[in-house]
């Protein structure tokens, strides 16, 4: 029996017995592991996945953690001041031993599954954003009934004659959002907006009002 699985961006066929060398997996030695990305299983018939075999799966023992033949890279450019370099590498494989091949019964085999020692878990991910979602709807909470209080207590500073939406604004950044305190400043003084005598008066009238 034989069956043609997929790990690390490769396909491999195996059978019962095979030593089979494979990316590095997040395993120990004598750890067994199962692969259940299985695309094709053999024997008496042949079952062709679409794209995988259902609950199908190949059984191993990983026998040790071990690197690659080094692989020698040549980066060379062909420029009038030509340069060479020369990289080196080795890459982290898992020997494992094939022990059992499963064309039915892999998710109640209790093995864990084979994954990729680069790779990140899918419950660890996102784990943070309820925390943070706890920590900024407080935040929200109290900010929204001070603008709200905020936006009932002022004026429409643009009922002055002459005051703009323009003025307004620059009065509201200033701190002045109300009839009131507009009636109250000092024109010599206040230097955000240039303010008319008759701005104030009016503004005086309005706040009685």
């Amino acid at each position: 029996m034989f069956a043609v699985l997929k790990t690390g961006g490769k396909q491999y066929r195996v059978k019962s017995g095979d030593m089979l060398r494979v990316e590095k997996l997040a395993a120990d030695a004598g750890e067994k592991v199962q692969f259940n990305d299985i695309l094709m299983v053999g024997g008496d018939s042949v079952v062709v996945g679409a794209p995988l075999v259902d609950d199908a799966a190949v059984q191993a023992e990983v026998v040790d953690q071990i690197k690659g033949d080094k692989v020698i890279h040549y980066v060379k450019r062909r420029r009038k001041h030509s340069s060479q370099r020369t990289k080196g590498h080795r890459q982290q494989l898992t020997l494992l031993r094939v022990t059992d091949i499963l064309a039915q019964g892999a998710g109640k085999s209790g093995i864990k599954a084979a994954i990729g020692a680069g790779s990140v878990t899918g419950a660890s991910a996102p784990k943070a954003a309820p925390k943070a979602e706890a920590k900024a709807a407080p935040a929200e909470a109290k900010a929204a009934p001070k603008a709200e209080a905020n936006a009932a207590s002022a004026d429409d500073l643009t009922h002055i004659t002459g005051v703009g939406p323009a003025a307004q604004k620059k009065f509201n950044e200033a701190g002045i959002t109300t009839f009131a305190q507009l009636a109250a400043i000092d024109p010599e003084t206040f230097d955000a907006v240039k303010v008319k005598p008759e701005w104030i008066e009016q503004a005086a009238e309005l706040a009685k009002a």
